[in-house]
């Protein structure tokens, strides 16, 4: 992705690369630094920041692998060759995993609801901030988000609940396009339209 294409183009092209096409070079700290804070941009009511953010970086994601798929094993013994080796790449697919975690909770003004929704705007404007610094990236949620014996393993505290899983990095693969739902699939129109 050019760094100088116009939103409206970008928009009209953006779509997510499959983690297992990414590879190298993923960004320095600074660039996730950068799109840390371009993806804390979202509609927040009440200005709580109901979600945080955990970066997994280097051989960490590594062992995280492995401790998954010691945990994938506990419940399904008998995982083919094949599947074992995707339980132990899913940090190790992009350069950079990054978690956004939502910390929605009861508030006496701001639903709880909106709280979850900005946890899930954050999870789209770091995609496109990646995409913005030149990066291709993947918005993904995996058996671990819902298996709270994961949680600890990966920084999520009790009570927090994982929005998503952001992997970021390069690709030597094209991109391809999907079908897209027609707008008269998902459109309702209220009123003519004509003042």
């Amino acid at each position: 992705m050019k760094n100088d294409i116009r939103l409206i183009d970008y928009l009209a092209v953006r779509r997510s690369t499959p983690a297992f096409q990414m590879c190298e070079p993923g960004p320095s700290q600074a660039e996730v630094e950068e799109m840390l804070r371009l993806a804390s941009r979202v509609p927040d009511h009440g200005k709580l920041a109901p979600w945080r953010f955990i970066v997994y970086q280097g051989n960490e994601r590594v062992k995280i692998g492995e401790a998954l798929l010691q945990m994938a094993l506990k419940t399904k013994p008998d995982l083919s060759d094949e599947m074992r080796a995707v339980e132990r790449a899913r940090f190790t697919r992009a350069p950079v995993v990054i978690a956004v975690v939502s910390t929605a909770a009861p508030h006496f003004k701001i639903p709880e609801w909106e709280q979850v929704l900005s946890a899930g705007a954050l999870c789209l404007n770091l995609s496109m901030a990646a995409n913005a610094l030149g990066y291709v990236a993947n918005w993904l949620s995996e058996w671990f988000t819902y298996d709270e014996r994961a949680h600890p393993l990966l920084g999520v505290r009790p009570g927090e609940k994982i929005a998503g899983f952001i992997h970021i990095g390069s690709t030597t693969f094209p991109n391809t396009e999907r079908p897209r739902p027609e707008l008269s699939e998902t459109v309702t129109w209220v009123g003519s339209g004509q003042g």
